[in-house]
């Protein structure tokens, strides 16, 4: 059963060394998705899963010690998700962004896996999905990383889409509520015009909350880049 939940945001600027010259500007989402690992720690869960998009070859588990990288981002920083034998396949991106986070927290409460979503997948099995991860252990935490909309602003990756900003407030608010048939009733064409990452990971989140009862609070929402990002915990 699922008893808490992250929801982080997944750029790779994350990463100070990254950011460089810009790396104030992420420092309060940095705060916040600390803030919301603490709450992943606290529910002292028997299995945490990274749960992040994906291109569709790469969908799937990815197992403790798994190993991914960002040198195609012009850092040498490679990381692991926790101890153990490096898989064969190197972690997505948000997977990767993810076992930075863990990294930098020092988790060591509890076992660790990714799950690597493929952005396409329609929502009945990400929800399928979710709840076959909840059902894994008796104590399931989940960490997840999604952005919102791509499209927030002139400068934004996919250029300014007037919807976005309605998509991302939506999406905020779901979050912060743990409102599980909202998320659920994210349009999964909509996100995709929009570049909205996130939606299939929330939707697996979704999946796994179910009747688990838990509470959401929202800890931080901005878009400093055009990106809709948002922090959340549950439990």
């Amino acid at each position: 059963m699922l008893v808490a939940a992250a929801v982080c945001p997944a750029p790779p600027m994350l990463l100070p060394e990254l950011a460089t010259g810009a790396a104030a500007e992420l420092g309060d989402a940095r705060t916040a998705c600390s803030d919301a690992l603490s709450v992943l720690a606290a529910s002292r869960p028997d299995l945490l899963v990274v749960v992040g998009a994906c291109d569709p070859d790469h969908h799937g588990a990815y197992p403790q010690g798994a190993r991914g990288t960002f040198r195609g981002f012009g850092a040498g920083a490679d990381v692991r998700l926790g101890e153990g034998e490096e898989g064969p396949r190197l972690l997505p991106t948000p997977l990767a962004v993810g076992a930075w986070l863990l990294g930098r927290a020092g988790w060591g409460a509890a076992p660790l896996e990714g799950f690597g979503v493929a952005g396409p997948l329609d929502t009945e099995r990400c929800l399928e999905a979710g709840r076959e991860l909840a059902a894994r252990e008796e104590r399931v935490a989940l960490l997840v990383m999604g952005d919102g909309s791509a499209c927030r602003s002139l400068k934004a990756p996919g250029y300014l889409d007037e919807r976005s900003a309605a998509f991302d407030a939506e999406a905020a608010r779901a979050l912060g509520a743990a409102d599980l048939p909202a998320l659920a009733a994210l349009d999964a064409g909509l996100a995709a015009e929009l570049q909205a990452a996130g939606r299939a990971p929330w939707q697996v989140l979704a999946g796994a909350a179910e009747g688990a009862g838990l509470e959401g609070r929202l800890l931080y929402e901005d878009a400093p880049y055009g990106v809709g990002y948002f922090v959340a915990a549950w439990s």
